[in-house]
């Protein structure tokens, strides 16, 4: 046998036992968790509090790196062509869900190149207005946007997030022709609320809740199938007039597409145990976010419903895609 078959053989047998290894002494170093969205927002806040819980169970360190840009397509290439290590995951929402359709020249295909590992909470979204727009229910807004239709304006964190699909399932649902107005962030939408900039505008209950309460803006609905707990009186859209309308925020964690399965397992079952600790859940319901549970398999399917669903109303609306 010469010596390159015998280095050849060598190396394939160090591969053999290499797998098997990892997984079992995983984690043994720093896990890097990216958050393709800026700091502050419900993404990476509830990221960072699940990565401290992490750190606790699996006594190792989660650091967390911010790389928003591209509407979540930057942060979610750097891990989708990452070492499928299980040191490099994704926190992932339901904006990378949307892009799927939205973004026609992604250099990635989400459930081609990343695994879903688990989800973590899901958060209903409210219907707010300005004050100053003369609609007290979802249905004087209806009435008043097809009295005027292209006039009424609508905020969003920028094309294919929760804030602006939300708006578009509106628009599917009631027939109403509103106008979408993108920001960069979520900062100057909700600046323009308060200032009457924007009449219109989805965002999470928990962060809405408080400004809501001081009379700042005017809740008409909310996006889940029972109302919210922390905003007694206000129906949800469904119960309000616009049947069938569900949308959530929901976030979870992703991993490189090739992660061991063991690996994938391994962290399905720690966050699992996390968001199920009794004062996490407590304070996380508290401020309006649902722990999310499910099995790797139910995860992943549920992901792709809601690839799916978003797909159809970007062609129902006609959405113009992003190249």
């Amino acid at each position: 046998m010469t010596l390159s078959r015998n280095v050849a053989m060598l190396a394939i047998a160090c591969g053999l036992l290499a797998g098997p290894a990892t997984a079992e002494n995983y984690p043994s170093r720093t896990v890097k968790v990216v958050v393709p969205f800026g700091a502050g927002g419900p993404t990476d806040v509830y990221a960072r509090a699940i990565a401290a819980e992490l750190q606790k169970s699996m006594h190792v360190t989660f650091v967390m790196e911010n790389r928003p840009g591209a509407g979540t397509t930057i942060g979610t290439e750097a891990v989708a062509t990452a070492a499928p290590d299980g040191y490099t995951l994704l926190m992932v929402s339901g904006t990378q869900t949307v892009n799927e359709t939205l973004y026609g020249h992604k250099p990635y295909r989400l459930m081609q190149n990343l695994v879903p590992i688990a989800p973590l909470i899901e958060t209903d979204l409210v219907l707010v207005v300005n004050p100053k727009v003369p609609a007290h229910n979802l249905k004087e807004l209806l009435a008043l946007a097809r009295a005027k239709p292209g006039t009424l304006n609508y905020g969003s964190s920028g094309p294919g997030s929760n804030y602006h699909m939300a708006g578009e399932l509106l628009k599917n649902i009631t027939g109403i022709n509103i106008q979408h107005i993108p920001y960069k962030g979520s900062g100057g939408m909700r600046t323009d609320i308060l200032s009457g900039q924007i009449q219109i505008l989805f965002d999470s209950v928990p962060t809405m809740a408080p400004l809501i309460k001081a009379g700042k803006v005017r809740a008409l609905g909310t996006s889940g199938l029972t109302p919210s707990p922390i905003l007694p009186g206000v129906p949800t859209l469904d119960q309000a007039g616009a049947k069938g309308f569900h949308a959530t925020l929901w976030v979870g964690f992703m991993a490189p597409a090739g992660t061991p399965q063991p690996i994938v397992d391994l962290l399905n079952r720690e966050i699992t145990k996390a968001v199920n600790q009794p004062a996490l859940k407590k304070t996380w319901e508290e401020q309006g976010a649902t722990p999310l549970t499910m099995t790797q398999p139910a995860y992943k399917a549920f992901m792709q419903a809601q690839i799916d669903k978003w797909a159809n109303i970007i062609a129902t609306n006609h959405i113009k895609h992003i190249n």
